[in-house]
């Protein structure tokens, strides 16, 4: 598996999920475009990748302002020349783990701002440029809260439920231009957002280890290795897909 001189647009690239399959597409040969919010993160992964021989760059980004989303992605194309594979991993959970009635309004508007426009904003601009150049690869993070309910996070199961959606719309209008659009759908992962959780109620660990067949939490590199073979050459066939990498809970 070879991503040598291709382009890879990675949102939410600071840290977790979007960190690891950065890093791995860049030790595969690839020029890395990690793009994310949160600028001290962003500049620290930057200087750490590219000591460790990997083409990275860094571009601050707020997926919520369309205007800010348009400018980096035709930033990147600028000073790449193209676009080849777009990751787009930016999201996060609620503040509050209530229960519909009690949801809050803020959590609502913040969780669908980053995950569901976030990711179409981010789609629409990436799509464009791959469709002028007749070819390329979208991987949108999903979760497995996108196949099922998961109580006392309305808003997150709500937008992970809308990325399957739309990854499933846009594979179909762009499956006959080269153009390729997948989802991987984690189950709970070692990432921040999950630790987070796991913080605000202790108890939780415990109890959601139990949901899990295999009997562990899923690792940043259980989904970093899925992505890769949804970018690459080998997936060829594979469009319209949202992948559990679950440890069996959705079985």
């Amino acid at each position: 598996m070879s991503f040598k001189n291709k382009t890879v647009f990675v949102t939410g690239g600071a840290s977790g999920i979007g960190k690891d399959c950065a890093r791995e597409f860049g030790q595969l040969g690839a020029h890395v475009a990690i793009a994310d919010w949160n600028e001290e993160n962003g500049k620290s992964v930057e200087k750490s990748f590219i000591a460790q021989g990997i083409k990275a760059k860094f571009y601050p980004l707020d997926v919520r302002s369309y205007d800010n989303v348009k400018s980096v992605v035709a930033q990147v194309i600028a000073d790449y020349g193209g676009l080849d594979v777009a990751v787009n991993s930016a999201g996060l959970g609620g503040k509050h783990p209530y229960k519909t009635a009690q949801h809050t309004l803020d959590d609502w508007d913040h969780v669908i701002g980053i995950n569901q426009t976030g990711v179409f904003y981010c789609m629409k601009e990436e799509l464009a440029h791959m469709e002028k150049s007749g070819k390329g690869v979208v991987i949108n993070i999903a979760s497995i809260a996108g196949m099922r309910a998961l109580p006392r996070q309305l808003a997150y199961v709500a937008s992970k439920h809308a990325v399957i959606g739309m990854t499933k719309t846009a594979a179909l209008e762009y499956a006959r231009t080269k153009i390729r659009v997948n989802a991987v759908c984690p189950v709970f992962t070692r990432t921040p957002l999950v630790e987070g959780m796991f913080e605000q109620k202790a108890e939780l660990e415990e109890a959601l280890l139990r949901t899990i067949p295999v009997g562990r939490y899923g690792e940043v590199s259980d989904i970093s290795n899925a992505i890769l073979w949804l970018a690459d050459e080998k997936s060829s066939f594979v469009t319209g897909l949202s992948l559990p990498i679950d440890g069996g809970q959705t079985a």
